[in-house]
């Protein structure tokens, strides 16, 4: 048996590490061709090819499911064709062993999955996302930019803050900040509008090119107090982990970061679907090489005549991108009926798995 595991899984994980990396100099070119276009004074070829690589780990994360199950498809499908699988069959490897010795590797593939995507690929995100800030002018967080929410008790009550932050640059900083202060009742109090600023060590935020509005004398008959202040100190308790998520790209968040994230915004009674939904699509991620595995193994015993290595790798790359499809339309569909986001992450892998059980049964029971 020791022979057969050997045999199997050299084949496939060559295979597989054949596939993946043809992908990947595949995207590595398309991402590098893309960033041409922005080539000029501060943004170079070199940085185009730096910031290409550091988006591969990103991709190798997303293109797991379907290097394994293209490559295993070449694998198994090459024994087929060459008797080899047969041989195996005859000697004894009946079909719940092999699914067994698959499941194996599988889980194995599952693993690196998660350590590529839980590890590597945010760590590359965010040195992808300060290369691009460094020399492209910040990176934009949309029309509306990200908005952040805090509570706090001061002596003079209870008090909430409404954060928005328009942009953000390299080191940290964050650009066309507005800070909107209310009371218990929901009375806005005082607006702060900053050009720039950045969190300190102890969560407060120091602000550049401050424009202070205070209406907190306005409904006793007072004045409305406007003032410019060329600095200015803002006491917040939003953590700096928090403020990073919200103004960073999803895919440069952990799988823990983002549980942190949709606590705080839940706790400040945000919005939380998407984030949610995000969340168990990282966490049962890695499965999906499993799903892709017990996929392929019925490709093993389809006969020469039912086509040949081609046919069934062409078979192998229409199935993945079904799954991808799949993956993401339920994704959509999940946040705009607002389904239970493990339901919506976990129901792929589920069909795709229910799919691979049922062509497996079917072909050695009848075939």
């Amino acid at each position: 048996m020791k022979t057969v595991r050997r045999l199997l899984y050299a084949d496939i994980v060559s295979s597989v590490a054949f596939v993946a990396v043809a992908f990947l100099s595949l995207f590595f070119f398309i991402d590098f061709v893309d960033e041409l276009a922005d080539i000029g004074k501060t943004w170079t070829a070199l940085h185009a090819a730096v910031y290409s690589l550091l988006e591969l780990p990103g991709h190798l994360y997303e293109l797991s499911p379907i290097a394994v199950l293209i490559g295993t498809i070449y694998a198994l499908s090459r024994l087929a064709q060459s008797s080899e699988f047969t041989v195996l069959r005859t000697g004894g490897l009946g079909p719940g062993r092999a699914l067994f010795l698959l499941t194996g590797l599988g889980m194995a593939f599952g693993v690196l999955t998660f350590v590529v995507g839980d590890y590597l690929a945010p760590l590359s995100e965010r040195g992808a996302a300060q290369l691009q800030a460094r020399y492209k002018g910040g990176f934009s967080l949309g029309i509306t930019g990200a908005w952040l929410k805090d509570h706090r008790v001061t002596p003079e009550g209870e008090r909430s803050y409404s954060v928005n932050v328009g942009s953000a640059a390299a080191g940290g900083v964050l650009l066309n900040i507005r800070i909107f202060e209310s009371d218990g009742n929901g009375r806005l109090l005082r607006r702060i509008s900053a050009a720039r600023g950045h969190v300190n060590s102890n969560d407060s935020w120091s602000l550049q090119e401050v424009n202070l509005t205070d209406w907190r004398d306005a409904a006793s008959g007072g004045l409305v107090i406007s003032q410019q202040m060329p600095a200015y100190e803002w006491a917040s308790s939003l953590p700096a982990n928090v403020v990073a998520a919200a103004v960073l790209p999803e895919g440069s968040m952990s799988t823990l970061e983002l549980f942190r994230y949709i606590t705080h915004l839940s706790d400040n009674e945000q919005a939380a679907q998407r984030h949610e939904i995000q969340f168990w699509k990282r966490a049962l991620y890695p499965l999906a090489c499993l799903v892709m595995v017990a996929l392929a193994l019925p490709f093993a015993y389809l006969h020469a005549r039912a086509g040949g290595v081609s046919l069934k790798v062409f078979g192998g790359i229409m199935l993945g991108i079904s799954f991808v499809l799949l993956n993401n339309v339920a994704a959509h569909l999940g946040l705009l009926q607002n389904w239970t986001p493990w339901i919506v992450a976990a129901t792929p892998s589920a069909i795709y798995l229910m799919l691979s059980l049922a062509a497996f049964s079917w072909l050695v029971r009848y075939r």
